[in-house]
């Protein structure tokens, strides 16, 4: 079956990682994503963890549902051929530095003078203006930025500790997706394209606001950031292992103590303050009940109390968990050169147009001489093109 945005042809020049995932949910949605590499190939295509057959894990996730064609942009006639090319385009993603495509003679007003309907995105680290536009931007450098890389600091000794994960990147994935579909949306509406800028800095601070910063909403009235209620309290230690609950609702409070074979804490005396319920001693009656459980059977008495929670999946487990597996989150299937792989699903499930792999990631080129066709080259043309290498 189609997807949401079949009908729709994006031009990806994007590589290394926000740019490539951005429009690898699109091509899960239908679109015809037509990843535009240099000679030498996205960075990611040289893999230097998991792989098979020189296909690497990650590349093929953020690079499904696409199609790839060289193209030398550093030539006139490369320049051309793409121009031609974003004629009957829908959508142009980049993410160079600022000012490159402008220095390579495909910027948005170049474009849009070929085609006025087109949506040219661009993805970057900080925006196009600053003291930090210049510099070379990757992920731990907006969780620096952004306050993310405070988020799990100790209080005691304030060393901050970045996320170990690409957490900006991936925020500004689906920032970039989510904005470029919106864009499409007004250009059916008023028949006019537009440039829509997605920085990472935007991305992680408007992830950060609601929870991480409130002190600083009000304007006037900040207050200094004095700590902040640990998500390390969530993880408790059982006798076997370990268990993460959440209670919020003072009924899944009472329902975790039952559960614990506790009194009601909050009766207590002594925990009656906030201050109270933040001392050591509340942690520790709690620390001693939940050590006294298995986790099995914790588990049981927590679902029969409707608490939330759940074991702490290791990695190797995930792909294990009964609730992953009935949700079908992970997709297996054969790519043609990696052979057997696993991918998580997209994540938005469409009654009508569901998003699915329509096709493995590409080998380098692979679509060149088909993609240049349905542009209007001659089978000549892109021989001759082949030949002095300005397409691969």
């Amino acid at each position: 079956m189609a997807g949401s945005l079949d009908g729709i042809r994006i031009l990806d020049l994007t590589t290394i990682y926000s740019g490539p995932i951005a429009a690898s949910i699109l091509g899960d949605q239908g679109a015809d994503v037509v990843k535009v590499e240099s000679p030498q190939g996205d960075f990611m295509r040289h893999p230097g963890g998991s792989q098979r057959n020189g296909v690497g894990g990650a590349f093929a996730m953020m690079n499904r549902n696409k199609r790839s064609i060289v193209i030398d942009l550093g030539t006139d006639e490369g320049k051309g051929v793409f121009k031609r090319l974003a004629e009957s385009a829908d959508v142009v993603m980049e993410n160079y530095r600022p000012g490159v495509v402008e220095r390579l003679g495909i910027g948005y007003e170049t474009l849009k003078a070929i085609n006025p309907r087109l949506v040219f995105a661009s993805i970057n680290g900080v925006g196009h203006t600053g003291p930090y536009a210049g510099r070379r931007v990757y992920d731990a450098i907006i969780q620096s930025i952004s306050g993310i890389g405070s988020l799990q600091a100790n209080p005691a000794s304030e060393r901050p500790i970045l996320i170990n994960s690409l957490i900006c990147d991936k925020i500004t994935s689906m920032t970039a997706a989510q904005a470029i579909a919106s864009a499409l949306v007004a250009r059916e509406r008023t028949g006019i394209g537009q440039r829509v800028d997605i920085s990472m800095l935007d991305a992680a601070l408007f992830f950060l606001w609601p929870d991480n910063m409130l002190n600083y909403t009000f304007v006037g009235e900040e207050r200094p950031h004095l700590g902040h209620r640990s998500h390390e309290g969530m993880v408790r230690q059982t006798r076997d292992g370990y268990i993460c609950t959440m209670p919020v609702q003072a009924a899944e409070w009472h329902g975790l103590f039952r559960a614990l074979e506790l009194p009601n804490l909050f009766e207590d005396e002594r925990f009656r303050t906030q201050a109270g319920l933040d001392s050591e001693r509340f942690q520790a009656a709690l620390n001693e009940a939940y050590a006294r459980f298995d986790t099995d059977d914790l588990a049981e008495r927590l679902e029969r109390e409707q608490v939330p929670f759940a074991k702490i999946n290791p990695r190797d487990d995930v792909i294990d968990d009964a609730q992953v597996q009935a949700m079908e989150a992970l997709w297996e299937f054969e790519h043609p050169v990696a052979g057997a792989m696993r991918q998580a699903r997209a994540p938005a499930r469409f009654g009508e147009t569901p998003a699915q792999i329509f096709r493995c990631s590409p080998e380098l080129g692979e679509h060149t001489r088909e993609v240049l066709g349905e542009a209007g080259f001659t089978q000549a043309e892109i021989t001759d093109l082949r030949a002095r290498k300005v397409v691969r």
